[in-house]
C-alpha cells in the first residue's frame, strides 16, 4: 500500500480481524486483477472511477484467480497462513479498507455479497490447478 497514504492498521485490524498486512495487500492487489477480469485489459482498480466497480462476488472470483496465478497449487496454503479461510474473510477485509478510505463501495454493496461465494477446499483444490 502506498507510503503516501497513512494507513490506520490498528483500526483496520479491529474492524476486519487479526489478518496480517499481507492479507490486506493481497485483497487490494487482487482488486486490480478482478477489474481486468470484469472490464477487460487496460483497466485498473482506480477507486475514483465507479465505471470500473466490481461486485463482491466478482471480487471473490478475481481473488481466487489472482491467488492461483500468483501462488499456484499453494494458493490455499498461503491464504490460510494469513487466516483467510472463506470468502467472508475477503469481505471483512474489504469493508475494513472501505471504512479507512482505501477502497470504495456503492450503496448496493454489503458484506453479505461476500458470504459463501465459493468453498476454499474446492476453489483451491491442488488437483484442479494446472
Amino acid at each position: 500500500m502506498s507510503d503516501t497514504i497513512h494507513v490506520d492498521w490498528q483500526k483496520m485490524r479491529k474492524l476486519a480481524g487479526p489478518f496480517p498486512r499481507e492479507a490486506f495487500q493481497f485483497v487490494r492487489d487482487g482488486l486490480a486483477h478482478a477489474v481486468v477480469m470484469s472490464h477487460g485489459e487496460g483497466q485498473t482498480g482506480d477507486a475514483s472511477d465507479e465505471s470500473k466497480h466490481v461486485s463482491g462476488q466478482q471480487l471473490c472470483l478475481g481473488l481466487r484467480d489472482y491467488a492461483i496465478e500468483k501462488y499456484g497449487r499453494l494458493a490455499r496454503t498461503v491464504l490460510e497462513h494469513w487466516g483467510l479461510y472463506t470468502t467472508d474473510d475477503f469481505g471483512r477485509i474489504v469493508f475494513a479498507m472501505v471504512e479507512v478510505g482505501l477502497m470504495r463501495k456503492t450503496e448496493d454493496d454489503t458484506p453479505e455479497d461476500f458470504m459463501a461465494v465459493y468453498d476454499f477446499a474446492e476453489a483451491f483444490n491442488p488437483a484442479s490447478i494446472a
